[in-house]
């Protein structure tokens, strides 16, 4: 198989597309689509954004230290997309998709009612990298849409629909192919 190099760049994909809630400390809201974002730690649970330093909301949430990852789907693709092109600075994202604004639990900020997760966190680092800064935060508390689980009580990623990001394209989730360990698993 031959390969070719091409300059170094963003090759790490897809990636989930998510929508980030803040709330400014004057109560000012707003959503942003982001789809530099991971997981970065299990305990305590952590995870990151990349924010460019001109977005709307990018003050908000220097200044606040909170935010809100709210996972998206298949039925909210056109919000997710439209967060990303608009700005807060020229109209309410909410009330311009149709997105319900809730509220947070642990930190002050809204979140989507129509995501199916929605996690909460608290900036612990800010880390400056180039063209974007790295919001470094602790999950402090998620929420999930009951109408997402299973019998178990387990949360039903195949039933969420959630999106994907790769190369200015959105994708859908497929099928599940397997769970961790299934390689080595004795069969019964």
């Amino acid at each position: 198989m031959n390969k070719t190099s091409w300059k170094p760049g963003n090759m790490l994909y897809p990636l989930p597309a998510v929508l980030v809630t803040c709330r400014d400390s004057k109560g000012n809201d707003n959503v942003l689509t982001i789809a530099w974002t991971g997981t970065i730690c299990s305990d305590p649970a952590m995870l990151y954004i990349s924010v460019r330093p001109e977005r709307h909301s990018y003050p908000m949430i220097k200044e606040t230290g909170e935010f809100v990852v709210n996972l998206t789907t298949e039925e909210i693709i056109k919000a997710t997309d439209y967060c990303g092109v608009r700005s807060g600075r020229d109209e309410d994202k909410f009330q311009a998709t149709g997105l319900t604004k809730g509220e947070a639990e642990k930190i002050n900020a809204p979140i989507i009612m129509e995501s199916p997760v929605n996690i909460e966190c608290k900036v612990k680092d800010i880390v400056p990298l180039g063209t974007h800064d790295m919001f470094i935060a602790e999950v402090v508390n998620v929420q999930v849409s009951e109408k997402y689980l299973d019998e178990k009580g387990t949360f039903d990623l195949a039933k969420a629909k959630p999106l994907a990001y790769s190369h200015g394209k959105y994708y859908a989730m497929g099928e599940q192919l397997g769970s961790f360990g299934y390689s080595i698993r004795k069969k019964a």
